[in-house]
């Protein structure tokens, strides 16, 4: 199985008829994902390389019954696009945006916990979603991934997402559904959503988590890991070497005192059982030995 997304997904892309959304947007639909429909404000009647483009989600899903939907926006329209997603009942947004304000993302993750909490945000500023075989949404080259399982992924940041998908299969090791949950301050789902969505998923036995400097979401994880995991877990944090007080690349990876540090994390993550690599390519190596002992 996949967790949040599968084959039968069905995808609008708020934004299709920009640069990036087009360009994405045509990529998922490749690689195999139901991309229905496009929504832009004013342009609907139109069509994307015969994608229909509707005026408002709430039309989109109408005509398509989409359910899920990838937002690849600018900052200052991202909000409302998650909010108007929900609003129309879309149970699952992937919103690949960096640079929306704190406070902004603060104020729609709110809302929707309050208003629409049915609605899942993967995101803002995530490179998004992606089950093998079955599905891709966001900006993940399909090409890097295997399916036929056993291991989920889920990472704060990007590019490590891909050297876990990338490493795991050029050593044969599928994947069940790898998430990138992004590094920004406030994110839609987090590690222990992830981590409860794969301990419930039979097909995957095992996970890789991938973390970074800033913040306590290790921390979560490695609690919600020791009391409620019965599955294996590999974890690397990024930032080993990052200097306290100094942000590095994510808005959210800072360090403050004792606090958010890779030293913490790794050790929380270690009390909790979890097997803990000192780079990306020892987790993979560790997620290999892993698997050949289930």
């Amino acid at each position: 199985m996949s967790v949040f997304v599968d084959e039968n997904t069905k995808v609008i892309v708020q934004g299709l008829t920009g640069g990036q959304g087009r360009f994405h947007g045509l990529r998922n639909r490749d690689y195999g994902t139901k991309i229905v429909a496009g929504v832009t404000p004013g342009k609907g009647g139109q069509d994307v390389d015969g994608i229909p483009v509707y005026d408002s989600v709430a039309d989109a899903v109408a005509a398509t019954g989409a359910d899920a939907s990838f937002i690849s926006v600018p900052p200052k329209g991202a909000p409302a696009a998650i909010l108007e997603a929900a609003a129309a009942g879309i149970s699952f947004v992937v919103c690949i945006t960096e640079g929306i304000p704190a406070q902004d993302e603060a104020r729609v993750y709110n809302e929707l916990r309050r208003q629409y909490p049915e609605t899942r945000l993967l995101g803002p500023n995530c490179p998004g979603i992606i089950s093998p075989g079955k599905c891709n949404i966001g900006i993940t080259s399909g090409d890097i991934a295997m399916p036929g399982g056993p291991v989920g992924i889920v990472s704060r940041s990007g590019t490590l997402t891909y050297q876990a998908l990338y490493d795991l299969t050029q050593k044969g090791v599928g994947q069940t559904t790898c998430v990138g949950i992004g590094g920004d301050p406030v994110p839609g789902t987090n590690f222990i959503d992830c981590l409860a969505a794969f301990e419930s998923d039979p097909e995957t036995k095992a996970v890789i988590l991938i973390g970074e400097i800033g913040g306590s979401e290790e921390e979560k994880a490695a609690d919600f890991i020791a009391k409620e995991m019965s599955k294996p877990v590999v974890a690397y944090i990024a930032g080993v070497t990052a200097p306290p007080g100094r942000k590095m690349g994510h808005a959210g990876a800072i360090i403050s005192g004792s606090k958010g540090t890779a030293k913490a994390k790794m050790e929380a993550l270690e009390g909790a059982g979890a097997r803990v690599a000192l780079n990306p390519t020892q987790a993979a190596e560790m997620m290999v030995e892993v698997v050949a002992g289930l």
